[in-house]
């Protein structure tokens, strides 16, 4: 029922705007005066992007980037951001697991980040409409009504600054024209995949113009939930489905309604205002998640006060159930004999309930959750461009942002190693002011400014450990966090074929840390544990010991990082000639360090330094046989140091702290050599093909003192060697009165892996016996994911007369089986689990533009 409402909401919104268009059809909006007329798309054949503070076309862009049109990610059926990484080189995008909620993974050259908490930062940075994104949590964009995507590969130290070291990704919405356009679309697939998009574009005065767009998708889950004891009759698993069926529901569902309004003002012929609000709600079922590896026996430590186990879950007869792999229902980790009438690809038997029984260490059982991911989404901007003379001009970006979002996240079995409940919410706001202009008869084109960030977050959970035998209430936890910056890019000509650029940026940076940590009912953990004091408990977390007490010490500390930093960046480039244009650089950046957010014990509260890139870069722009052919190339090697991940055990000088541990930590410095080349072929004007390919050689050369866990043979997460993706358009005219045209796309990545630590296969010791009394198989846990091909097709007609247009695409043409991250830590929690992606599925979409 929830997702029908938002469709019905969405698409009255939209309809709303639609019933406008008749009135405003035939008016044209102006042309700012007093500017120079940019070049189009549509003029050139090629992208207008904005990446170093002035326009300029793509092939006259000296830096590795790539862009995409609304036309071209329409045309591909691409409806948010991680789609586009499928076809840009070395750049990883996915969709945050159930574990971490709402956003997304972000990884560029081997830099990046998982993590969504407002201690780390990111690596890549996000920004929409030059408005800057501080988390990865609500990131995971949809591409409504977009002009353009830019996204940049390489340390944007100097032209975005803070936490793009790894590149950073923009989005550009369409300006209001007041044209009377519109545009109004409706796609039905599978899964109950119901989505529809609209806009209108209207003119309310001759220098005010107003553009409305609104957007829902939904779409049911495509992993099962179900009840384990009704599914395998006769087992020791207690029920806990409510009724008969089996099905306790799915996960992956997805609704989203989205909607945003453009107000653009010419006050005077040289002064241009827009400002934009916009607002996102997501009522999505908690994330798709499988379990591919179980290994715990599911007991407390120590016995009960009457001798026997403490159970996480008491069986049908009153034995512990263990946590196996009667619960993996496919893979090389499963004994599980699934239902019939199901795929064993995407069945999950988490129940989201935790049915310990209470007792005087582990006194807030049982708990139940409801499975979910919401994000409410809005902010505010306004931008003003005036144009001072012809060749100065000053920009100004004020922006404000605020999210709640708040998600589940259950281990796929009916007893929890782990479970939680966890919401985040930001507030922010943020002023940026450029002064741009030209000199020395327009050979110097510069741009100085300033940039104040604020921003104001709360982390708070339900951190219900059961493998580390605590279960407490985590935050609200503050992290207020400034940065300021002072930013400088000039380019120079010193003959017309040549242009020399340099830049640089100084950054201040601010955050705080509060530790809020209570038991669930609020109360104080009381502590030390009896154990330290000479209990004869079965340690710390045995019977006997107060709930939680490994955690006293940690409420109301607080924590304080502070750092300044100086990026620069110096290129140049060189047209050879109308079709070739060489360029190289060396750049700097950095990603701002913090504190340890998920300490667990006093002593794991440490902070972790800033990372830093120094890159050098070459490659070349080519358009060839009369725009025929399109061949980019780029090389780069990075000098990478103190990178920040986060590993499961908490280092020191002498070792590691027990478990446990979840630390961001400086864990050495590496060198990083790629290179990336970008096709475009359009044999006629009825056939194009295009590709890229990335190879990325990442070599730690040195490690830091503590015991990580993190080797010199290894790689950081989510970051391939090699990547592909191909493409072919054919377009038949004439056909019912319209264009035919037909689209194949396919992209490949190597493995990745998901940990800091890489883990391809380690074979297991077992802790349980199996569900016959018998050993367990061998168990084989890894923290990588395999390479993959994806293919996707569409067929699109479009009338050529009246605006009407319809197609049928579908989407993992293989039904290729595939993850797009994982949840590892076997050697502590236990468990492996995996995010999989979407099966085969098809969508019919239609649409009208007036």
């Amino acid at each position: 029922m929830r997702i029908k409402a938002d469709f019905r909401g969405a698409s009255l919104i939209a309809l709303a705007c639609l019933s406008f268009a008749p009135a405003a059809h035939a008016q044209q909006a102006p042309a700012p005066a007093g500017q120079p007329a940019a070049e189009t798309p549509a003029a050139t054949g090629d992208i207008v992007v904005t990446a170093q503070f002035r326009s300029q076309r793509l092939q006259d862009t000296p830096l590795a980037i790539t862009a995409l049109s609304g036309d071209a990610m329409e045309a591909k059926g691409q409806t948010n951001i991680s789609e586009v990484a499928a076809q840009t080189p070395n750049v990883t995008l996915a969709p945050q697991n159930g574990y971490l909620g709402p956003g997304i993974i972000a990884f560029i050259r081997g830099v990046g980040q998982s993590d969504p908490n407002f201690a780390l930062e990111p690596g890549v940075g996000m920004y929409i409409d030059d408005v800057y994104l501080p988390t990865l949590t609500g990131s995971l964009l949809d591409l409504m009504d977009l002009d353009r995507v830019e996204i940049l590969r390489g340390p944007q130290g100097t032209l975005a600054g803070r936490n793009s070291l790894g590149g950073s990704i923009k989005l550009y919405s369409v300006k209001p024209q007041g044209d009377g356009s519109g545009a109004l679309e409706a796609t039905y697939g599978s899964y109950n995949r119901i989505d529809a998009r609209g806009h209108i574009d209207l003119k309310l005065a001759d220098n005010l113009f107003l553009r409305v767009s609104a957007a829902t998708k939904n779409r049911d889950g495509y992993v099962k939930r179900l009840d384990y004891a009704q599914t395998h009759p006769g087992s020791n698993v207690p029920t806990q489905a409510s009724d008969a069926k089996p099905e306790l529901g799915t996960l992956g569902g997805q609704s989203f309604v989205a909607t945003k309004a453009a107000l653009r003002w010419l006050p005077t012929s040289n002064v241009e205002i827009n400002v934009s609000g916009d607002f996102t709600r997501q009522r999505d079922e908690a994330g798709a998640s499988v379990l591919l590896f179980a290994n715990k026996a599911g007991v407390f430590t120590g016995p009960s006060a009457t001798g026997g186990p403490r159970p996480w879950l008491a069986g049908v007869n009153g034995s512990p159930v263990a946590l196996n792999c009667a619960f993996v229902a496919f893979g090389a980790n499963s004994c599980d004999t699934p239902p019939a009438g199901y795929d064993r690809r995407f069945i999950n038997y988490g129940t989201y309930a935790d049915n310990a029984t209470r007792d005087g260490q582990m006194a807030y059982k049982p708990l139940s959750l409801t499975p979910h991911s919401n994000l409410d989404n809005y902010g505010f901007a306004g931008t003003i461009d005036w144009t001072i003379s012809d060749g100065l001009a000053l920009k100004s970006i004020t922006a404000y942002r605020h999210y709640e979002a708040d998600w589940s996240f259950a281990e796929g079995a009916p007893l929890q190693s782990s479970m939680y409940e966890q919401q985040q919410s930001n507030t922010q706001w943020s002023q940026e002011l450029r002064l741009t202009g030209k000199a020395l008869g327009n050979r110097l084109d510069y741009t100085v400014g300033g940039f104040y960030f604020d921003t104001k977050g709360k982390f708070t959970g339900r951190i219900d450990l059961n493998y580390a035998g605590i279960d407490f209430l985590h935050g609200p936890d503050p992290t207020p966090a400034t940065n300021k910056a002072l930013f400088a890019n000039a380019s120079f000509k010193p003959v017309d074929a040549l242009t020399l650029t340099g830049g640089i940026r100084s950054s201040w940076d601010t955050k705080d840390y509060g530790y809020v940590r209570h038991n669930p009912d609020g109360t104080a953990i009381q502590g030390p544990c009896q154990f330290f004091l000479g209990a004869p408990t079965a340690g710390p977390t045995g019977a006997g010991n107060s709930p939680n007490c490994l955690l006293f010490g940690l409420n109301g500390l607080q924590a304080h990082f502070k750092s300044q930093r100086t990026d620069w960046r110096v290129a140049a480039d060189y047209r050879v000639s109308p079709e070739l244009m060489l360029y190289a650089q060396v750049s700097t950046g950095y990603r701002a360090g913090g504190i340890n957010p998920r300490p667990f014990y006093p002593s794991q509260v440490r902070p972790f330094s800033p990372e830093t890139i120094t890159a050098y870069e070459a490659g070349f722009k080519s358009d060839l046989f009369g725009r025929m052919l399109r061949f980019n190339a780029s090389a780069f090697y990075n000098d990478y140091k103190n990178i920040i991940l986060t590993v499961f055990n908490c280092p020191t000088a002498a070792g590691a702290e027990g478990t446990p541990c979840l630390q961001p930590t400086n864990v050495g410095s590496a060198h990083v050599k790629g290179v990336e080349v970008e096709t475009l072929l359009r044999p006629t004007s009825n056939l194009s093909f295009d590709g890229s390919v990335s190879y990325l050689d990442f070599k730690y050369t040195s490690l830091g003192s503590a015991n990580t866990g993190v080797r010199l043979d290894m790689v950081p997460p989510f970051t391939p060697k090699w990547k592909w993706n191909a493409g072919a358009q054919y377009e038949v005219p004439d056909v019912l009165g319209g264009a035919l045209s037909f689209r194949v796309d396919g992209s490949y990545q190597s493995h990745i892996y998901v940990d800091a630590v890489n883990t391809d296969a380690a074979i297991v010791s077992t802790t349980t016996a199996g569900a016959g009394g018998g050993p367990l198989p061998t168990l084989i846990a890894t923290s990588r994911i395999d390479g993959y091909f994806l293919a996707n097709a569409r067929v699109t007609w479009r009338s050529a007369s009246d605006g009407w247009s319809a197609a049928f695409e579908v989407r993992n043409l293989t039904d290729k089986y595939y993850f797009t991250s994982m949840n590892t830590n076997f050697s502590s929690v236990g468990v492996i689990s995996g995010a999989p992606g979407l099966p085969r599925t098809w969508a019919i979409t239609i649409k009208k533009e007036f």
